[in-house]
């Protein structure tokens, strides 16, 4: 997958496509469907998919302090993206510039000029331009005049609901690690490297491997089972905090410790997907650090139960 970094890049679609527009937080169902349909139509049409991104998500940029968490740094999306059956993603710089583009400018500029599109996949409530005054009708509309086919995003239902970054979201937040995993189609991940700490977790006893979260709010806070994938060939189970450290920091920076529960060695400059598979409890501050030692003794006998768990489940009555 070839990357594009604004309208200047070299990296565009050098001779039409086919495109879908939106923020792909999660990538989940609902958004590989979009590009499974896209692959279809650039098949029918000999011509490439492209995914266009806007950063920051334009909620973030309207409204910072009440944007809801994301669900995917960029990187993580465009590594999740780069999986899918995508050839270009352009990044879009979501400025007072791109905010107040007259709705025909945007698709002159962007659309038409920018990637010669023949194919537009959007949601049919996708709002775009000056005071959100573009929307689907004029997509198509000037997709009649102008040569391109505009169709709108299909609904992706699991359990009789439309999967949708909302719906993970709010699942996440409530604990319910499953059901996000089946909206999501995998588990919920964090990836990044594994960077330097203040060695606590060590002095208790716990060695972490820690993660910048890397974001102003995250969809996640507590101590949970998890695995992570990138040191062996199988992924490793263990304990992960998302918090703040209340007992031993309390600062405003959120990061991921995971405590592995079976490996030993040096993680530093590694990097690593840590998937969540169940809360086991919130964050919450320790009178001391003999209380916070015994808790987490008790985290990881809850983790390692479980994980014996799924590896031997109950026979069904």
């Amino acid at each position: 997958m070839k990357l594009a970094l604004g309208l200047n890049s070299r990296n565009l679609p050098p001779a039409g496509c086919v495109a879908t527009i939106g923020n792909f937080d999660g990538v989940h169902l609902g958004h590989r469907a979009v590009i499974e349909r896209l692959a279809m139509a650039g098949r029918r049409l000999g011509l490439p998919v492209c995914a266009v991104l806007f950063e920051p998500q334009p909620r973030e940029y309207f409204d910072p302090a009440n944007a809801p968490p994301r669900l995917m740094r960029l990187r993580e999306k465009i590594d999740r993206l780069s999986e899918l059956p995508v050839d270009y993603a352009l990044i879009l710089r979501f400025n007072q510039a791109l905010a107040t583009q007259a709705p025909r400018a945007f698709i002159d500029r962007i659309l038409l000029q920018a990637l010669g599109i023949r194919y537009l996949v959007v949601g049919d409530d996708f709002r775009f331009g000056r005071r959100r005054e573009g929307d689907f009708a004029l997509l198509q509309a000037t997709g009649v005049s102008a040569g391109f086919e505009v169709a709108d995003t299909p609904s992706v239902l699991v359990d009789g609901e439309r999967v949708s970054s909302t719906l993970i979201r709010a699942s996440l937040l409530a604990g319910d690690l499953e059901r996000a995993a089946r909206l999501l189609g995998k588990p919920y991940e964090v990836c990044g490297r594994v960077i330097h700490g203040q060695k606590r977790g060590r002095a208790l006893g716990f060695p972490t491997a820690n993660l910048l979260m890397q974001r102003k709010n995250t969809p996640v806070q507590g101590v949970f089972a998890v695995t992570m994938r990138g040191l062996t060939e199988a992924p490793l189970p263990g304990v992960a905090n998302v918090g703040s450290r209340p007992t031993v920091s309390g600062d405003a920076t959120t990061l991921l410790e995971t405590h592995l529960l079976d490996f030993d060695g040096d993680l530093y400059g590694r990097r690593v997907e840590v998937e969540f598979h169940h809360k086991l409890r919130d964050e919450r501050r320790f009178r001391g650090l003999p209380e916070l030692r015994a808790q987490i003794e008790q985290d990881i006998l809850a983790a390692r139960a479980y994980f014996a768990r799924r590896t031997n489940p109950e026979p069904q009555p």
